[in-house]
This record gives structure tokens, C-alpha cells and sequence, in this order.
């Protein structure tokens, strides 16, 4: 039986563009935690899918002159592709637009106590690119501090939802860790936002501004649900929410691990909104909001304007997914931003896999050629630990450090010019260590781990190597 269940989420998001290097980042990070959860035995579900109903989608497709559907359903399907570019072991993937999400948000929304949802004019400064009305006081020189946009002025009767209901239940709520959020410095500026005073949020638009586009609110055709508010929902409705399926019991109502990937700029969303809605109708809360950084490429943020976004799918037919899924997880802090660089992905790549595991393999296939392997201790190193606070840097360093130990171990036994019991003592150990290191570094390096288990297993022989030099 497995001892646990997990759940793990990344955000959804907006199908205005291609994926690029950042999103690449999030869904690899948790991929990490999925699949290391699934090894120690955990039963684990890993959620990801495309946002597909805010204008700024609208916006993009009138722009690239095309019909909203088919733009959406083809960058929807480059997100779906990096399961195979990256190696992803994403178990669904949600569309906004499916009727499995529609139903769900709506039911959602009903599910909301009717106190909560009420109806009012409205004006606002109002930023596309975070589909989010701002206050002057949260602008930047008059601009969105996202986006660097001048918000425009929207003015709408719409339906509000009374955040201000839960912020001291908010804050109870995440100052305990009953709503643990990791970072602490995210843990703090949730905090600092929430004791600011939390003001009640519009959660519809008008359909005609909406461009007739989205989720139809219920009892009111002439508005659609706000972006956020539906989008939020895909969490459960993955799971056969809309219709109290079986997996929504399994992995949100039973579950004690409910963990939401993100990035920084959505925190506000999924550790206040997302929390107060599900108050609201009376459901449990995500357990943990895991809040990385952004990678930025040259000090500068990644964005379409600034031409300097970075291909995911070229990356991977260059360098392969193990060394870029390597990079992006050795090489950056989980948690704070990080400047991308091809220069230093080659760099990582020559020193850290070539010379450092590839050789180490190639080294040990060559002593151990025609040994056979039978079975071998399996142990959870305390890189585990380090996966399990998201320390990702700090377990592959962990491991690199067990690779640089064998590396020595080599050196100083010298098993080539051995024989008999003392060199089967030297192969026994290197090969065992290997196995035992190799089980550790699965979740980071799959398709890695797969290729040295095959090459260890049954009659030793040697094989070409893992990661050819780069010139």
C-alpha cells in the first residue's frame, strides 16, 4: 500500500505565446516532485494545463489574425509537447476550455456562500497582462509592476467577492502553516499584503469587453467569470470536481498533500484569493504553495516586447532534456531569480555531466566489463530531504559531491591493477554506490537513470557515453 498520497500542481498558463525557458523551469521543478514522491512509494498526481480564457489570448489572436480557437488550441498543444521534449510525467493535462473545467468553475462559483458574491459599479485601473485591476498606490511611475504597462481605466457593474471577509482567517491560516507557503520571505510579503487590508475583488467581466469570450456566469449571460476566479478552479476540476468524482475525494478532500507550484507574480492569487474562495464554499485548501523565482536572461525579465525569449524545444534538440532539466535545477536557486545563459548551460554540461557523471559511468562500466550484477541495497540518500523542502540545488550538489567521492575512490584503489577478492571488493563497492547514486539522481535525470540502470544490470559491458563533450 503506499504510505501517502501527493498532489502536485503547476499553474496554468496563458496560451498568448509559445512556452519559453521560464514556464520550462516550473514544470520541471515539479516533475522533481512528483516523480520523487512516486519513488519512495507515495500514490502521486501531477496536474499541469493551459489558461485559455483571458483576453489578453483574445488579444494575441486578433493581433496574429487568426480565429480565437484554433490560436488557443495550438499554443495549448506546445505546452502539452514539452511532456515529451522535457521528459514531464505530468499524469492530466486541463484546458480552460474543456467542459470538465466550464462545468467546475461554475459549480464553484454556486458553491460560494451567497453572502459572499454581490453585485456593484465599478471603475478601475485595469492591467491585460495580469488580467488584474491595480490601486495608483501598487504602480510604478504610473505602470504595472509586472508588466511595466499603462493599466487602462475600466469602469463596469460587475460581481464582487468579499475578500475582506477572510482576512483574519487568512492570516491564521498561513501564519500557523496550516497554509504553508516556502519560501518564509514569500510566507512574509503574503502576510504583509493580507495585514495591508484586503479589499473585496471583482470576479466578472462584461461579455462584450470579454469579446464574447469565456465562462458564462451563472444566472447572468451578459457577464463572463473573471480569468482568475475560473482559472483557479482547474486544481480541482482536474480531479472530477464538477461531478464529486472519485479522484477529487482521493487527492483534495483525503489528501494531506496538496502542494501548488507557481511563480512569485501569482502568489497573491493562489495564497489569498484562491484560499478565501474555497473558504467560501466550504473546502479544504491547498496545503503548500511552493513560490519560485523568474529567470531572466541578461538582468532582463524574459518577455515577447523585448525579443528575448528562450526556446525550451530548441534547447532540448541541442543539448537533450537531462542537461537542460540538470541546469535548470543545479544551477539556479529554487527560490529567487536567476540569470539564464547558454554559455553556462554548455559549461554546466561539459564539467558537471561529461566530465563528472558520464565519466564516472564510463569509468566504472570499463573496470567492472563482464561483471555480472545481482541485486543491491537501494538507499533514499539525504538528497531526499533536500527534495522535500525544494532545495533542489542543495540535493544535486549532494549528489555531485557522491560523484566526485567515487571519482576519488577509483583513484586511490587503483582496482585495475588488482585481482581476485580485493578487486571484487573495489567493483562491489563502485558499482553498488553507482546504483544507490543513480536511484537518487531519477527524478532530476530519468532518461540518465534509465540508461546507466539498463548498462548495470545483468552482464556489464560498455556503452557509448552519456553525455559526448561539447566542443
Amino acid at each position: 500500500m503506499p504510505k501517502n498520497r501527493f498532489y502536485v500542481t503547476t499553474a496554468i498558463p496563458y496560451v498568448n505565446a509559445a512556452p519559453h525557458i521560464g514556464f520550462a523551469l516550473e514544470i520541471v521543478q515539479a516533475d522533481v516532485l512528483a516523480r520523487y514522491h512516486r519513488l519512495i512509494g507515495d500514490d502521486t498526481f501531477f496536474l499541469t494545463g493551459t489558461d485559455e480564457n483571458a483576453l489578453k489570448n483574445v488579444q494575441s489572436a486578433e493581433k496574429a489574425g487568426v480565429p480565437v480557437k484554433e490560436f488557443v488550441d495550438d499554443n495549448s498543444q506546445r505546452f502539452e509537447d514539452l511532456k515529451g521534449a522535457l521528459n514531464i510525467s505530468f499524469d492530466d493535462f486541463i484546458r480552460t476550455t474543456e467542459e470538465r473545467h466550464v462545468k467546475g468553475a461554475q459549480k464553484l462559483w454556486q458553491a460560494c456562500d451567497p453572502d459572499d458574491i454581490y453585485q456593484k459599479k465599478y471603475r478601475g485601473l485595469y492591467c491585460v497582462g495580469c488580467e488584474q485591476f491595480y490601486t495608483e498606490k501598487e504602480l510604478v511611475d504610473g505602470k504595472c509592476p509586472e508588466h511595466g504597462t499603462v493599466p487602462e481605466t475600466v469602469e463596469e457593474e460587475n460581481y464582487f467577492f468579499k475578500l475582506s471577509k477572510y482576512q483574519k482567517q487568512l492570516e491564521k491560516l498561513i501564519e500557523s502553516d496550516e497554509l504553508k507557503i516556502v519560501p518564509e520571505s514569500r510566507k512574509n510579503e503574503v502576510l504583509s499584503f493580507i495585514k495591508s487590508g484586503l479589499e473585496d475583488f471583482s470576479i466578472s467581466r462584461f461579455k462584450a469587453r470579454a469579446k464574447g469570450w469565456g465562462i458564462p456566469v451563472p444566472g447572468d449571460e451578459n457577464q463572463v467569470i473573471y480569468v482568475w476566479f475560473d482559472a483557479l478552479s482547474n486544481y480541482i476540476n482536474a480531479l472530477d470536481y464538477a461531478d464529486d468524482g472519485e479522484k477529487f475525494k482521493k487527492y483534495w478532500l483525503e489528501n494531506p498533500n496538496r502542494t501548488h507550484v507557481i511563480g512569485k507574480g501569482i502568489l497573491r492569487f493562489h495564497a489569498v484569493y484562491w484560499p478565501a474562495m474555497l473558504l467560501s464554499a466550504g473546502l479544504p485548501l491547498p496545503t503548500e504553495i511552493f513560490v519560485h523565482g523568474y529567470l531572466t536572461v541578461e538582468g532582463q525579465k524574459i518577455s515577447k516586447s523585448l525579443g528575448n525569449v528562450i526556446d525550451p524545444f530548441e534547447l532540448v534538440e541541442k543539448y537533450g532534456a537531462d542537461p537542460l532539466r540538470y541546469y535548470l535545477l543545479a544551477k539556479f536557486s529554487p527560490f529567487e531569480d536567476g540569470d539564464f545563459s547558454e554559455a553556462k548551460l554548455r559549461e554546466t554540461y561539459n564539467s558537471d555531466l561529461a566530465n563528472g557523471l558520464g565519466n564516472l559511468v564510463s569509468r566504472i562500466a570499463k573496470l567492472a566489463e563482464g561483471k555480472e550484477v545481482f541485486g543491491h541495497s537501494v538507499l533514499v540518500t539525504k538528497a531526499g530531504e533536500f527534495k522535500e523542502n525544494h532545495r533542489f540545488d542543495q540535493a544535486l550538489d549532494i549528489l555531485r559531491s557522491k560523484i566526485s567521492e567515487l571519482d576519488k575512490y577509483v583513484n586511490d584503489q587503483r582496482p585495475w591493477e588488482k585481482s581476485g577478492d580485493a578487486l571484487e571488493k573495489n567493483l562491489d563497492h563502485l558499482v553498488s554506490s553507482l546504483l544507490n547514486l543513480t536511484f537518487a539522481l531519477e527524478p532530476f535525470l530519468p532518461e540518465t537513470a534509465e540508461k546507466i540502470r539498463k548498462q548495470f544490470s545483468g552482464k556489464i559491458k560498455p556503452a557509448s557515453p552519456l553525455f559526448p563533450r561539447l566542443r
